[in-house]
């Protein structure tokens, strides 16, 4: 059998993850740290380009990887609007759409993964970016005509571990009814409906459950108010605290679970009834997707750097696991899924996707 050399990168907003697999096996993963005075020198996450390619070619020369040696990039996909999940190759049509209005560092993923590509010759590719909409159109609907419910969520992660909890059931993903939850800074729950995610919360702009640093579903009036209350000086700041500095992060300060537990652990109260109330508001989204699926579940797979606090598990399991089996997967396996996403391809068991 033939052995794919493949190279991942997933930047984030002050490093660039970069990963080297061979075939689904990792060979190195590194966090390359861009400090805050060198990435100030740029006015745009655009301009940081040159920039985060030139750290990714060094590191890799200082391992003594030779880069004529891989196969295939693979990059995280970014904000580039809603398509259907997949594997895309990054032709001239996708790097444009990656390159127009970069507002979130994974748009630089493709920008660079394309251009390294085209100097080796080699195929570059993005598997399921946070803008994967696959939402049935009866689930898009809202009480305001010209508004619809958007498909913003962790999609990478959720469909690598939703193959992964099919397998564990002895199914093909494209065969199971699973309710898949991601939790980290923000929460998406999803319902799997034989291989298509038919519903699912936007993680991002205000929908769902209270998050670490996201606001999740809230009362419109209220929200009115204070659009109009002139405490935001734009719509963008508004739109960044609802995204970014809610949630947990409001309330308390922090964002870190751990953090919060260890304030419980003191005593503190209000901790205590944040926690409760972010595992409650997932459970009721969870009840929703099984509803979404007709009750027919084969699992409920928990995700996400939350996933590892047992104590947070155990507040779920209680009120969801007569729905289903609950599979915890831990943590976020987004290298290894971008390197399956593009091994899929490589060995022709899935089509890449264009543009």
């Amino acid at each position: 059998m033939r052995n794919y050399n493949i190279l991942t990168i997933n930047p984030g907003s002050t490093s660039t993850k970069i990963a080297l697999f061979k075939n689904n096996e990792l060979s190195f993963e590194e966090v390359l740290r861009h400090p805050a005075e060198e990435l100030n020198a740029y006015a745009t996450l655009l301009d940081q380009y040159e920039y985060r390619k030139e750290k990714i070619e060094n590191f890799l020369n200082e391992k003594g990887i030779e880069l004529g040696g891989l196969d295939s990039i693979s990059c995280r996909g970014g904000l580039i609007g809603p398509i259907p999940s997949g594997t895309y190759t990054i032709n001239e049509a996708l790097f444009e759409r990656l390159s127009t209005d970069v507002i979130h560092a994974s748009n630089l993923a493709g920008i660079i993964g394309y251009n390294m590509a085209k100097e080796l010759n080699i195929p570059a590719y993005i598997t399921d970016p946070v803008t994967v909409d696959e939402m049935a159109p009866i689930a898009k609907v809202t009480g305001i005509p010209g508004v619809e419910r958007k498909s913003k969520f962790h999609a990478l992660n959720q469909k690598a571990v939703a193959r992964r909890a099919a397998k564990q059931l002895n199914k093909q993903y494209e065969d199971a009814q699973l309710i898949v939850v991601h939790i980290g800074g923000g929460i998406s729950v999803g319902a799997h409906q034989q291989g298509v995610i038919v519903d699912v919360n936007n993680a991002i702009d205000g929908d769902g459950p209270l998050a670490p640093t996201r606001a999740g579903s809230v009362p419109v009036e209220s929200i009115i108010d204070l659009c109009f209350s002139g405490e935001y000086k734009s719509a963008q700041e508004f739109k960044e605290f609802v995204a970014q500095r809610a949630g947990l992060t409001a309330y308390l300060g922090t964002s870190d679970v751990r953090d919060v537990q260890d304030m419980m652990d003191q005593g503190n109260e209000e901790a205590k009834m944040l926690y409760e109330a972010m595992a409650y508001q997932i459970c009721k989204n969870v009840g929703a997707m099984a509803t979404v699926l007709k009750g027919k579940i084969d699992g409920i797979v928990i995700t996400g750097g939350v996933a590892y606090s047992k104590q947070f598990i155990r507040l779920l399991k209680e009120r969801i696991d007569f729905i289903g089996d609950v599979i915890v997967i831990p943590g976020e396996e987004e290298m290894l899924a971008l390197a399956e996403g593009a091994l899929r391809v490589l060995k022709g068991e899935e089509e890449a996707k264009t543009l």
